[in-house]
């Protein structure tokens, strides 16, 4: 497919903000993409990204390097394309109006394919050593110097992964099977209505093939290839998709509910209760003896945490298997198990990784298993997913053990197990019913949580404000935004700044740090005001959620304050409106 048709695609995702316009228009480019050999490079260039979440490939591109391409490859000054980067704020847009005003007195350029550019922007994560910068330049200037003035807005875009055109997961999802399958279930669109008609045999049709498209997804993590099996074996062909150790899946989430008894009433009697630790959630793989480590929005963190390479090589008797795991800080004088802020910034290091390591080690709480010996546990009942952690994790004191838990139907004993767990400075419990499957990526009941405050929020700064006085120099007052599914955007929901601490020898996250994380992703100032690119996800608690005119969102936070930034969590883990919504009704319903 040649790029400007997949670039006009692009456009008509833009132009409109409804999910299901979104999923129609994305379905007729699949029902292209049947045509081509190999769907890859179409299908992830509509997510906009060239490389898996779990692939430690990177494009590594910033805007500098965009705007020395452009320079490049238009022949026009840094000053004018920094004064245009001012004024629209946007590279992609900057990109269209250089190119346009080249094109004036530039003739000829050959067209540009899917697969030529989708190889190129993977190129760019290739290059490494001696005059890097000057190689991806001219690289991506061969792009530019091809490509048409939208050609160019939407290659700057990908090559700084801000494309954002509304292919979300679900969108995707559906889209798959409306390409697939439409015809068979008379799905027609109606723009008007913004709606879709089905009957209710169609429906249970509908809501199959989308639950088999999923779950091939939370296996994957990557719809290119669920694609590709559709279409040269049929729906079926996805039953024969398995497991395998190296490449991480979606991990199971779990509801919260508001007490013991619920959760009983949730997951049953009796049921397994465990700690709830303030950690972060490690997916651990072992393949022929090679430890690869994931965080729960599947980013390798194998080269940060050594330590735990090492403690699992030596506690965990299985080969080929993944694992599921918390991992919480331990004070080295205390023993004491330290929140999740502790060691939360070891995620994003690349450097004095020991020294972290020696000032605050790990423990690992394994929890769940979800194959060994390439035999997948997905169906097996939790209770033999259990049994098969207590018989091959080794306990190491204070390094690694299964996660403590406790099975019972006794309200009394569970509620002791809760306090307990609260004491030890847990976040809560989790109830898990026995004979459940594991099912990736999914909120349905098999496990549910119980945390003793009102729910925090993981919610992304989309906006700050340049600190003054003593704060000069810091970005502070940060706005925060949750995600609507339903119009697939960004809602801002408040501001805050509470909890930030000023100076570095007071525990817990400072301006400065917070600073360092935004700057890099500052789009646009406003006078004081400056936007960012949504990637830093805060975790904010609150007193309260009320209704509110002065955000888009409908809410706002009372007395918000941050707890902490959430370095394993992206876009795709924040918080939903839909999420506030039910909190705001549960929470009136206690008044």
């Amino acid at each position: 497919m040649d790029y400007a048709k997949l670039t006009d695609y692009y456009k008509r995702l833009e132009s409109t903000s409804k999910r299901l316009e979104k999923t129609q228009i994305i379905s007729e480019l699949l029902k292209e993409v049947k045509k081509e050999d190999n769907p890859e490079p179409i299908i992830n260039l509509v997510r906009g990204n060239v490389f898996p979440d779990w692939e430690q490939k990177k494009i590594g591109v910033s805007d500098k390097l965009v705007i020395k391409s452009l320079i490049l490859s238009s022949g026009i000054p840094k000053d004018k394309i920094e004064k245009l980067f001012n004024k629209l704020g946007d590279l992609g847009l900057v990109a269209e109006e250089v190119i346009k005003d080249k094109k004036q007195t530039t003739l000829g350029s050959k067209k540009l394919t899917t697969k030529f550019v989708y190889n190129k922007i993977r190129d760019l994560a290739e290059l490494e050593g001696d005059g890097t910068v000057n190689k991806k330049v001219g690289l991506i200037s061969e792009l530019l110097t091809s490509a048409t003035p939208q050609e160019a807005r939407f290659i700057a875009r990908t090559i700084l992964e801000q494309l954002r055109v509304g292919a979300a997961e679900g969108t995707l999802r559906d889209a798959i099977v409306w390409c697939f399958f439409g015809d068979k279930l008379k799905i027609k669109y109606n723009k008007e209505e913004n709606d879709i008609e089905l009957s209710e045999s169609t429906r249970k049709e509908y809501d199959y093939f989308s639950e088999k498209v999923q779950h091939a997804y939370d296996l994957t993590n990557d719809f290119a290839e669920v694609f590709k099996i559709i279409k040269e074996e049929g729906i079926s062909g996805l039953d024969k998709i398995t497991l395998k150790s190296g490449k991480p899946i979606n991990v199971m989430l779990y509801q919260k509910v508001k007490d013991i008894q619920e959760a009983f009433e949730a997951v049953g009697k009796p049921c397994a209760f465990e700690y709830k630790l303030d950690g972060f959630r490690l997916q651990i793989h072992c393949t022929n003896g090679k430890i690869t480590l994931y965080t729960r929005r599947l980013e390798n963190v194998t080269k940060q945490f050594p330590d735990v390479v090492e403690l699992i090589k030596q506690g965990v008797k299985l080969d080929n298997y993944i694992i599921d795991s918390e991992v919480i800080g331990i004070d080295p004088k205390t023993k004491k198990w330290l929140p999740f802020q502790n060691i939360s910034q070891r995620i994003k290091r690349k450097y004095d990784i020991e020294k972290l390591a020696k000032q605050i080690p790990v423990m690992v709480h394994v929890f769940d298993i979800i194959s060994y010996g390439n035999e997948s546990l997905l169906d097996a009942p939790f209770h033999r997913r259990r049994h098969l952690i207590e018989k091959n994790v080794k306990i190491i004191p204070d390094k690694l053990q299964p996660i403590k838990q406790i099975v019972t139907d006794s309200l009394e004993e569970a509620d002791k197990f809760y306090k307990e767990a609260l004491s030890k400075g847990n976040e809560g419990i989790m109830a898990k019913k026995l004979d459940s499957v594991y099912k990736p990526g999914s909120r349905v009941g098999y496990g549910v949580k119980i945390k003793p405050i009102l729910e925090t929020l993981d919610l992304v700064i989309v906006k700050s404000e340049l600190g003054e006085g003593k704060r000069t120099g810091w970005l502070t007052s940060y706005t925060v935004s949750c995600w609507d599914n339903k119009k697939e955007k960004l809602l801002e929901i408040g501001k805050v700044s509470t909890g930030v601490k000023e100076k570095e020898q007071e525990e817990g996250i400072t301006y400065l740090e917070i600073t360092k994380f935004l700057k890099p992703l500052i789009e646009k100032q406003n006078g004081k005001e400056v936007i960012v690119k949504p990637k830093i996800i805060i975790e904010v608690a609150y007193e309260e959620i009320q209704k509110s005119n002065e955000y888009n969102s409908g809410y706002a936070l009372r007395f918000p304050r941050v707890l902490r930034v959430r370095f394993d969590k992206n876009l795709d883990n924040c918080n939903t409106i839909q999420d506030v919504e039910n909190i705001y009704d549960a929470q009136r319903g206690r008044n």
